[in-house]
């Protein structure tokens, strides 16, 4: 059963929550995080990208860079812009966005998570983690001290915590912060009024899932890990094994396609492109649409000479009860990306690219007709009940299958592993 905590947050002054509060590190580059910053003092850009603050030419993986983060954290808290509360609480956590057309809400609890549950699979993950990213946040984490970033975990609804997350977020409540940032995301957050009923209802969860963090979250158990080494007295209780998440109910949350772009048709003509795609096994038709995004599972938008085409595989050819070779990424790869475009590895083939479901099919139209692209893929997105089924079956997914939004802002509470 899945284990929480409660913290000791380190959190921002109530009037200064909208200036601290930044994107999370790895939707932005360095360029980007620099220019967000700039003139924000308070951001805390300057804490997860700290490297904003060093000469341009300073490698991003320097020590100077851990060494800066690790300033910026203690100069906000000593400065007064992050506040320690004074005893251990959980908290709630709501997002609301205009998305897809309506309003959407999700409020999640924030807690402490036990890194033993991830390297027991209690909190499953669907995704590989690359090495070199693993390396970089382990050493933010370390140096730091803290967990400065929360991950975002999902979990099968439970109407008990369904029932605490109402009472403690509901009208009345007065929250700590309230404000919506510059993307037009409003975001709101409450104190629980008694954090021991939380760690009781999530005693009863069975797992937990990675929706967006898997390197945050394995960059936690390492540091964890590297701690636990160096302490021969460990129990398994110090503040070193528990980091920093946000725990949303599955039905509450949007998946949003991850779109595929390719540089080039590997020698076809647009024609001749379409017609191989039309006679690869496994696909049943290919024809001219209006509309870019696919109407469901199995079918997917495809823009190539000027014009979106409807590409539907062959339903009849889909093992639905195998969870990866179900999905359309796979599916998209298996049949069109490697026999037709002669795409390989999707982690290192730099022909191709991926774009998050929030730019929409727009953003697939802009890159071909500029030249840059050959061809783009508006895929469907992957549904809760495929990530969970892929993780219960201890799969991994294609890289860049899911998109979540909103993204968790950083900055609103920090675990650090003193408190």
């Amino acid at each position: 059963m899945l284990r929480i905590r409660a913290l000791r947050a380190l959190r921002p002054r109530a009037e200064f929550a909208a200036e601290v509060a930044c994107v999370p590190y790895d939707v932005i580059n360095t360029e980007e995080a620099a220019a967000l910053a700039e003139g924000k003092p308070r951001s805390f850009l300057h804490v997860i990208r700290p490297e904003i603050d060093l000469p341009r030419e300073t490698d991003p993986y320097a020590a100077a860079v851990y060494r800066q983060g690790a300033a910026a954290l203690r100069r906000f808290e000593a400065e007064g812009t992050l506040v320690r509360d004074g005893e251990p609480s959980v908290y709630l956590y709501r997002q609301e966005m205009e998305l897809l057309g309506r309003r959407r809400s999700q409020t999640g609890v924030v807690a402490c998570c036990h890194i033993d549950d991830y390297l027991n699979d209690v909190i499953k993950k669907h995704e590989k983690t690359r090495k070199d990213k693993e390396d970089d946040r382990t050493r933010h984490v370390l140096a730091q001290n803290a967990h400065a970033e929360p991950v975002f975990f999902m979990f099968k609804d439970r109407a008990e915590i369904a029932g605490l997350i109402e009472r403690d977020s509901g009208a009345g409540r007065t929250p700590l912060y309230d404000f919506t940032a510059p993307d037009g995301v409003r975001h709101t957050v409450w104190k629980a009024g008694d954090a021991a009923a939380y760690v009781r209802a999530f005693g009863a969860v069975p797992v937990a899932y990675v929706a967006d963090g898997h390197h945050r979250t394995a960059s936690a158990a390492r540091a964890g890990a590297e701690k636990r080494a160096a302490n021969p007295g460990h129990t398994g209780e110090e503040p070193y094994n528990w980091f920093l998440a946000v725990l949303f109910p599955a039905s509450r949350l949007t998946i949003l396609p991850y779109h595929r772009v390719v540089k080039d048709l590997a020698g076809l003509s647009a024609a001749e492109f379409l017609e191989a795609v039309r006679r690869a096994p496994g696909v049943k038709s290919v024809t001219a649409a209006k509309a870019a995004e696919p109407r469901g599972v199995g079918e997917m938008g495809v823009y190539v000479g000027g014009g979106w085409h409807s590409v539907v595989f062959d339903p009849a050819t889909i093992d639905r009860g195998d969870p990866i070779g179900s999905l359309d990424y796979v599916l998209l790869y298996e049949r069109i990306l490697r026999p037709v475009l002669q795409v390989g590895d999707l982690r290192t083939d730099k022909r191709i690219d991926f774009v998050g479901g929030i730019r929409g099919p727009g953003e697939l139209e802009r890159r071909v007709n500029s030249g840059e692209m050959a061809v783009g893929f508006c895929m469907y997105p992957t549904t809760i009940e495929q990530l969970i089924a892929v993780a219960d079956a201890g799969a991994i997914m294609p890289p860049k299958s899911t998109w979540f939004e909103p993204k968790l802002r950083s900055g609103l509470l920090v675990n650090t592993m003193e408190g």
